[in-house]
């Protein structure tokens, strides 16, 4: 049985957070989100965004909202929910300004604690609470009631009270409801990019193969991709899949399907996906994906751009836009409705 510390609601103790402003900077899924079920926590919130439709949808949402630096030297509680690539850089120029001691810095992922970009002083609480799902369900599933997992770190301690404000941040967002799942902003950097990395490109390029050889047999396209997953029966199965467990979700598949998928899998020789993930594992510990990142954004992003070119070109992914457009699939068929 593993020894990890989960955490609930009865652990979380949301007097940690009397007495205190939350200051969410940034206003996108993630920040909304959170800036929505803290308010409904009975938390204060000010959010602090550039003068943008991010900063005028938090005014519309009945929040008081103004620029990044105010909001964090208002801010006790300072959560830094924008894109990893452009926090180092804003926190030093207006959020590290107005952080006074014991306050606390919050992340929702540990990518730049990981790295040591920010340079947070060492007279603050520094504390992850990261959702293990995207903003519009942290929000819907806090007003279903039904909570959702998050994993949560302390990386610094200097009031000795960081893990208890970790805590009832995951409380007042809504996720003790389900379990906090103790760790360190390094495994969940780790396990998020690993799946961005070699999960996610083993998968893509195993249904590239997939429509290779099927259409090399004579099975038109537009069945190929509908099997592969513009029917939408996929995310019905992964959905089924988070629900039951792999396991559990099996039966809801013929006898044939169950079969067929596990004797495959029993006969599938592993070896090199493990090699594989193993070689990705390396380069994400040793700092390597974190260098070679930064020089992509410095250059304004040269490779992301080839790639995105040479992928919308190819045969698999014209094949999937002409499905689309003859299945009425997607926000072109909806604009055509219209």
């Amino acid at each position: 049985m593993s020894d990890t510390n989960v955490y609930y609601d009865e652990d979380a103790d949301p007097s940690a957070l009397d007495d205190r402003t939350v200051a969410m900077i940034g206003y996108g899924n993630q920040g909304r989100s959170q800036a929505l079920n803290l308010r409904d926590s009975g938390v204060e919130v000010v959010v602090g965004n550039r003068a943008d439709d991010y900063r005028e949808r938090a005014h519309e949402d009945g929040f008081d909202a103004t620029s990044i630096e105010e909001a964090a030297a208002r801010g006790d509680v300072i959560c830094l929910l924008i894109p990893d690539e452009i926090a180092p850089a804003l926190f030093d120029a207006e959020i590290e300004p107005g952080l006074a001691e014991d306050d606390t810095l919050y992340l929702s992922h540990g990518y730049n604690l990981t790295y040591d970009l920010l340079g947070q002083p060492d007279t603050v609480d520094v504390v992850m609470v990261a959702p293990r799902m995207g903003g519009w369900a942290v929000r819907t599933l806090y007003e279903s009631g039904q909570g959702f997992p998050s994993v949560m770190a302390v990386e610094q301690d200097y009031t000795g009270e960081a893990k208890r404000t970790a805590l009832a941040m995951a409380k007042a967002i809504g996720s003790t409801r389900a379990g906090v799942v103790e760790g360190t902003a390094e495994m969940e950097t780790i396990t998020d990019l690993l799946s961005e990395q070699a999960l996610f490109p083993i998968w893509a390029n195993a249904m590239l193969a997939k429509y290779q050889v099927e259409v090399a047999h004579g099975i038109p396209p537009e069945i190929v991709m509908t099997e592969l997953y513009l029917s939408g029966e996929m995310a019905e199965i992964f959905e089924a899949m988070a629900a039951e467990g792999y396991l559990g979700q099996l039966p809801f598949h013929s006898t044939t399907s169950q079969y067929g998928q596990l004797s495959r899998m029993d006969a599938f020789d592993e070896t090199p996906l493990v090699e594989w993930f193993e070689d990705q594992l390396a380069h994400i510990d040793d700092g390597g994906f974190a260098r070679e990142w930064s020089a992509e954004q410095s250059l304004d992003r040269p490779g992301l751009k080839r790639l995105y070119d040479k992928y919308e070109q190819s045969d698999f992914f014209e094949a999937e836009q002409r499905t689309m457009d003859r299945l009425n699939i997607g926000a072109g068929a909806d604009a055509e409705d219209e």
